[in-house]
């Protein structure tokens, strides 16, 4: 520990005390948490922000979509509305939030996209507005207690792990190291490619004094995908992107790090614009960023942003109408036993609804 959480170690003691004590009443049931007759799977973490929840919802909707009823559920932070909203077309970043907007950006001709700050009452919500769901995806819900999950999936960054953290205000943790217990699944996100089985072995280790007997943990990468063009935005046909590409970037995310250095590694000369997660972009802002490719001295130079980002900007899709924007969307990969994940998730629902027959 550095001098710092030493310092503050005394006020990490009477916030994991207070969520302790919280936790607490809805094990013994004083605090009411409610369960539901649909598979409810959330995908939450321990750790303040950037452990990848999107990408591993995303990959569960790309699974499940074809075979269930699908819906997403989240608070839609950042938002500058507030209740239950069912994303329609009048749906954007402002109104439902800048991940919830990238998966109706993605899924909304096939899956429901929700926000409501209050998950127990917004699923009754969701399940009026579409009886047939089978399935509902909580996002980033793992403290939301007032909600009992089927399935319960626990992210924690290789660069983080939550073992080797604090609870705030001297570390990240939300809660103490403990809350794992509640997982039925953990995933190790964000890991180098590069890791091998015994670096796998040792991260196992150190969970599983935290988390009940028997808990499966996975390990999953970060892959990008090939950049997209803005729908608004003019494609240089004259001039392919290349490594040679000079790109003025900007991002909105809690870590930049990875998204710079993938950058870098792959275009001549990079700016990079960095504003805080969830950022709403403000006119100054944007002008900013173009003025900023405007100055940059090659003649082929592109704008890059990542997919979060872009879908905050479709309201103010003139700006750009003229500007080679794109974006840069990424996925995650399993590092070996993505089959038995799989099989984990759809057992269970088929177990659940066979059960409930």
């Amino acid at each position: 520990m550095s001098l710092l959480q030493i310092f503050l170690y005394p006020f990490t003691l009477i916030y994991q005390g207070i969520t302790d004590f919280r936790n607490h009443l809805y094990q013994i049931g004083s605090k009411k948490s409610f369960s539901f007759e649909v598979f409810v799977i959330n995908v939450g973490n321990l750790t303040v922000g950037g452990t990848g929840k999107t990408p591993h919802v995303e990959y569960l909707i790309r699974m499940l979509k074809d075979q269930y009823p699908l819906a997403t559920l989240s608070r839609g932070y950042g938002r500058k509305s507030k209740g239950f909203i069912l994303a329609d077309e009048s749906a954007n970043a402002s109104l439902i939030g800048d991940e919830p907007m990238q998966f109706y950006h993605k899924f909304s001709a096939e899956v429901g996209i929700a926000v409501g700050e209050e998950r127990a009452f917004a699923i009754p919500h969701i399940l009026f507005e579409r009886p047939k769901t089978k399935v509902i995806l909580l996002d980033d819900a793992f403290q939301h207690r007032a909600v009992t999950p089927t399935c319960n999936i626990l992210l924690t960054d290789y660069e983080r792990l939550f073992y080797q953290d604090f609870p705030f205000p001297s570390g990240r943790l939300r809660e103490s190291r403990y809350g794992a217990r509640r997982a039925d699944i953990v995933i190790v996100s964000k890991c180098p490619e590069n890791l091998s089985h015994d670096q796998k072995e040792g991260i196992r280790d150190q969970i599983y004094p935290y988390t009940k007997t028997n808990t499966p943990i996975f390990f999953t990468g970060i892959r990008y995908a090939p950049l997209q063009p803005a729908v608004f935005g003019k494609i240089p046909s004259d001039q392919p992107i290349t490594q040679e590409t000079s790109v003025v970037l900007f991002s909105g995310i809690a870590r930049h790090g990875g998204l710079e250095k993938y950058v870098k590694e792959h275009f001549r000369e990079v700016t990079h614009l960095k504003f805080a997660d969830h950022h709403h972009y403000q006119q100054k802002d944007l002008e900013k960023i173009i003025r900023t490719w405007q100055q940059a001295d090659h003649t082929s130079k592109i704008i890059l942003t990542t997919e979060k980002d872009y879908v905050k900007l479709i309201p103010k899709s003139t700006l750009f109408s003229q500007i080679p924007l794109y974006y840069l969307p990424i996925e995650i990969y399993f590092q070996g036993e993505e089959e038995l994940f799989n099989s984990l998730i759809i057992n269970g629902i088929t177990n659940f609804y066979s059960s409930n027959k």
